[in-house]
């Protein structure tokens, strides 16, 4: 059996699916949570890329124990440096320097020969050598690449100290035979390969990025990159949680083991969801609400007399659980606490108790508290900046009716103490609450997007509302939830608002040298 390593860049390469914006908080908790589903390499950001991704970084770096955290690089001695300056903190630094290969990016974007990309790279991972225990070097489109001039770019960069090769689709173009065969050739032709991990990097754009990766482990990678949910630039890349369960299902066709933790899956999953507010699609595999659901009465007899008639993976597997009461009205701190330790949740003692008081609200309204309940209070919770000044909700009331013209009213106290208080109108409910907040707070707000989804079933499931604005010309998204409707989408607003100045604070901690 052959160990392949499981390179995760959800935060990073996942980040940048349109309309993703993550903090620091958030993003701290999806890292400690890919701790513990066993990511072997977990690429937190792009540390030059902005002074937040810098931030993010370090705070990733200064806390994972268990596994490499890496950063991305171009290949220039300032990315590099930068990504030092972000990672020398971290059990094991790693860098992911790249640098373009094919002929259509060498000529058009980077306007430089073959020679002089081939001199770039050798003299930028001889530098980054100084600094980083281990180097992964990136050929930028390689599946478009000549393979005569990966082999001798990737010898150069082998001698000049790079630890793993990676060869991506990067733009998702290459059929499994073929980028099987290019994995092949490199193993086959470069001399001083046997020093060097082989890795790939598959995107989705043709719907083939996990059957890519697959064929690339089957022709001698011991490294596969993706995300999780599959995020990432336009189709995104290949999802990780898939090529796991294949690994594991199909042991008999790909003899490779992971560290990974597969009962972690769902609990990631819907982590990752949540925080990008990218929802998990109910078909898709492994993770899709679908996944274990059979409609068809020939699939349910069949299941009902055994399951592996149309069952190939088993919930349990991939941590899918029932979704029974687990506390109750007179629940008590004790068993509130360890319970959400079961769950994996390490909260301080302020945190603590207020979750516990919000969990207690919501016993009072309704009736079964789940596990996915507490978990949306708990991400919350644990998500929520304490020391940051903010616009808070103090009261709202809106009347509405199939007669009446929509009509807010709300109190909020600002950033700087003052409670203010208006009232608007709008062509529907939410509208009137958004005008009406609009109106409060000084910055410039444009929304772009809205989405509500309920957190569980029955007609007490709380609701959970994504929305995507740009606040003061600035990005941002926000969530809320709360068992009325209009209550979680006001809290998914100022939570939107909020991340500004979160953001303007983590940035002027400490300045990276930009």
């Amino acid at each position: 059996m052959v160990h392949v390593n499981i390179f995760d860049t959800t935060l990073r390469d996942g980040e940048q699916s349109p309309g993703v914006n993550l903090n620091q908080l958030e993003k701290l908790e999806i890292a400690r949570q890919l701790e513990r589903f066993g990511v072997d390499i977990m690429e937190a950001g792009f540390p030059a890329s902005s002074q937040g991704d810098f931030e993010a970084v370090r705070a990733i770096a200064r806390t994972i124990k268990h596994s490499s955290v890496t950063g991305l690089a171009r290949a220039t001695k300032s990315d590099i440096d930068i990504a030092w300056d972000a990672l020398k903190d971290a059990a094991e630094p790693r860098l992911h320097c790249f640098i373009a290969t094919s002929p259509i990016h060498m000529q058009y974007k980077l306007m430089k020969t073959p020679e002089q990309v081939m001199q770039t790279a050798v003299d930028m991972v001889r530098y980054a050598k100084t600094r980083f225990p281990h180097i992964e070097w990136s050929a930028e489109d390689a599946s478009r690449s000549d393979l005569d001039f990966l082999v001798q770019i990737i010898t150069k960069v082998i001698d000049a100290g790079a630890t793993v090769i990676n060869l991506p689709d990067t733009v998702g173009y290459t059929t499994p035979q073929e980028y099987g065969r290019m994995f092949r050739y490199i193993k086959e032709n470069v001399p001083n390969i046997h020093r060097a991990a082989l890795s790939c990097h598959c995107h989705d754009d043709l719907g083939m990025a996990v059957a890519n990766s697959l064929a690339a482990v089957e022709n001698g990678a011991t490294q596969v990159e993706g995300t999780i949910n599959g995020i990432g630039e336009r189709a995104g890349n290949a999802a990780l949680e898939e090529i796991a369960v294949a690994l594991n299902i199909r042991n008999d066709r790909y003899p490779f083991t992971t560290n990974l933790v597969l009962k972690e899956i769902k609990r990631t999953s819907d982590l990752v969801s949540r925080f990008t507010g990218m929802k998990v699609p109910g078909n898709k595999a492994v993770v899709g609400k679908n996944a274990f659901a059979h409609e068809s009465g020939i699939h349910q007899d069949g299941v009902l007399k055994n399951a592996l008639t149309y069952e190939i993976i088993t919930p349990e597997l991939v941590g899918v659980q029932s979704n029974d009461l687990v506390l109750g009205k007179h629940s008590g701190r004790h068993a509130f606490k360890d319970k959400i330790e079961q769950m994996g949740f390490d909260l301080s003692q302020e945190k603590l108790n207020e979750a516990f008081k919000s969990f207690k609200q919501l016993t009072d309204s309704k009736k079964e508290v789940t596990d996915e309940d507490l978990y949306t209070i708990l991400l919350d919770i644990q998500t929520a900046s304490v020391d940051v000044k903010k616009y808070e909700l103090v009261a709202f009331q809106v009347q509405s009716g199939s007669g009446n013209l929509p009509t807010a009213t709300v109190a909020l106290t600002t950033p700087c103490g003052n409670r203010v208080e208006t009232a608007r109108t709008g062509s529907g409910s939410v509208e009137a609450l958004y005008n009406t907040l609009e109106a409060l707070i000084e910055e410039k707000i444009h929304l772009s997007d809205f989405n509500l989804t309920s957190v569980g079933k029955g007609r007490d499931a709380l609701a959970e509302v994504h929305v995507k604005m740009t606040v003061n010309n600035t990005a941002v998204s926000g969530r809320g939830s709360a068992q009325d409707v209009l209550e979680a989408s006001g809290k998914a607003f100022l939570n939107a608002v909020n991340r500004v100045f979160y953001n303007q604070k983590a940035i002027a901690k400490e300045p990276a040298v930009l």
